[in-house]
């Protein structure tokens, strides 16, 4: 067995796993201060009043469904959908789907190209295949504490566990507040709902993320519904386009939902 606990499988597989979890948590490469840090003016008179109230009403709303598609250059493509929270750190579970790019094979060796991630204060945990799970003593699930996540791969590990923890909505809209370099582009529908579209460019601070760009729609309730982020790292172009909705309310999607007074009256029909 190596030292990843899967025979025949490298080391940096493990840490793969990790770098899909902060990928699909839709802060690709953005990161802002710690829990409880007050939303950023970026000191300067001219950042945009609306993307303030926004930035206060996506945290307060504390949770929101999420997609997103992820890419970097011919490495990966990776999409992701599910419910995040983030009112007691980021808590959370999201389907993930590496659609393409080398790092798919690496995922095939595991077991499977979709996994599911469940995101708790304190950890990370991702459902591996069965193939994984044939190594394992028949275990499917790898936990990843964030404490521990430095030993995966020094300083990197440790800050990928950063990321994960503050890879919600809310920060990636107070870091482009700090930038300070915003404009208002003007109103957009995205999915049929009225927004404002703003953009920016943001500093990638320890990151191997350059030329990043952030652009946001923000909807009449000050909520954001869409981010797009672009940049350029060692591997290629990076975009990460996210949608968020259902805030406040971690439901499962309407279209996929029935109610059990429907069941009910079906039933009783059947029986009449």
């Amino acid at each position: 067995m190596t030292r990843t606990g899967v025979r025949g499988l490298p080391r940096h597989a493990a840490l793969l796993v990790v770098v899909l979890a902060v990928l699909a948590g839709t802060a690709a490469c953005t990161t802002a201060g710690g829990p409880g840090e007050p939303a950023a003016t970026g000191g300067a008179a001219g950042v945009p009043a609306g993307l303030r109230e926004a930035a206060r009403a996506t945290e307060a709303a504390g949770s929101a469904r999420v997609e997103s598609a992820t890419t970097i250059g011919s490495t990966i493509s990776l999409s992701a959908e599910g419910v995040l929270g983030w009112a007691d750190g980021v808590t959370g579970t999201l389907t993930l789907t590496c659609t393409g790019g080398t790092m798919a094979g690496t995922l095939r060796r595991l077991g499977s190209t979709t996994m599911q991630a469940r995101y708790l204060p304190d950890a990370y945990y991702a459902r591996m295949g069965d193939a994984f799970a044939a190594q394992t003593g028949g275990r499917h699930w790898v936990r990843y504490a964030y404490d521990d996540l430095d030993s995966l791969a020094g300083g990197s590990g440790a800050q990928l566990g950063d990321q994960m923890r503050n890879s919600t909505p809310d920060r990636s809209l107070r870091l482009l507040l700090a930038s300070g370099d915003v404009r208002r582009v003007g109103t957009e529908r995205v999915r049929g709902e009225r927004t404002t579209h703003y953009s920016g460019t943001v500093e990638a601070g320890d990151t191997a993320v350059t030329g990043q760009t952030v652009d946001v729609w923000i909807d009449e309730r000050d909520l954001l519904v869409k981010k797009v982020e672009k940049g350029r790292t060692a591997s290629g172009e990076l975009i990460q386009t996210a949608y968020y909705g259902d805030y406040g309310a971690e439901r499962p999607p309407a279209s996929d939902t029935r109610d059990f007074a429907d069941l009910v009256r079906a039933g009783e029909g059947k029986g009449a």
